[in-house]
């Protein structure tokens, strides 16, 4: 799932701290990483792209031919997801992971974990995020109604998803905890994991270089 990166479209907290052009790049150096490490997963992948009428194809480059882009449909992110998800699972492909491009960092061994929990038996796969929503979910089948009412943009998504899957009876998977960047100390989170060696973000940390250098 991933918005266009246009001024004042994406990352608008960020905005705040490092400026709106600095906030346009960065989204934009996000996908095209998370691009770049996806495409040496054995996984299909779709990106569902907001809003409509926007070039977002052109961000990936030269990509696996089995990969797709479709437009985001929905009021609201539960219904854009919930419709993301089902249009995959017509299509026979599933087990379905929705990551957001926020989280360009994601590791590959939790993607893996995901996919295996949902073909061992579990019905949801989570992945709880610092700020207390989530970074990733994961389904086998239909699942709408776990998006209905959600509290969105707040602090409680992610508790208010583990309510909902135990009311609808279903055996969730908790991935390792991670942060998704939307904040300006999450900038500090993500520099440290890319000084440290632990992710290859080429395109963010060229883009963080000049952040950090003041530079918009």
């Amino acid at each position: 799932m991933a918005k266009y990166p246009a001024p004042g479209r994406v990352k608008t907290r960020l905005a705040t701290a490092i400026g709106a052009a600095s906030a346009v790049a960065l989204s934009r150096a996000f996908i095209r990483d998370l691009a770049t490490r996806l495409a040496a997963l054995p996984y299909p992948v779709t990106w569902a792209y907001w809003p409509r009428g926007v070039p977002f194809r052109a961000l990936l480059g030269t990509r696996p031919a089995g990969w797709r882009c479709c437009l985001q449909r929905g009021r609201d992110l539960g219904e854009r997801m919930a419709n993301a998800i089902g249009d995959e699972l017509a299509r026979g492909s599933g087990p379905v992971l929705v990551i957001g491009a926020d989280v360009p960092h994601v590791s590959a061994a939790l993607l893996a974990e995901a996919m295996a929990a949902l073909t061992c038996g579990s019905d949801l796969v989570l992945g709880p995020a610092a700020d207390g929503g989530y970074y990733l979910i994961g389904v086998k089948a239909r699942q709408a109604t776990l998006f209905a009412g959600m509290p969105w943009g707040t602090e409680t998504v992610f508790a208010a998803t583990r309510r909902q899957a135990r009311r609808l009876g279903l055996r969730t998977h908790v991935l390792s905890p991670t942060f998704d960047v939307d904040e300006g100390e999450d900038l500090d989170r993500l520099r440290a994991l890319i000084a440290r060696g632990a992710v290859d973000l080429r395109h963010t940390a060229r883009v963080l270089s000049r952040v950090a250098c003041g530079r918009p």
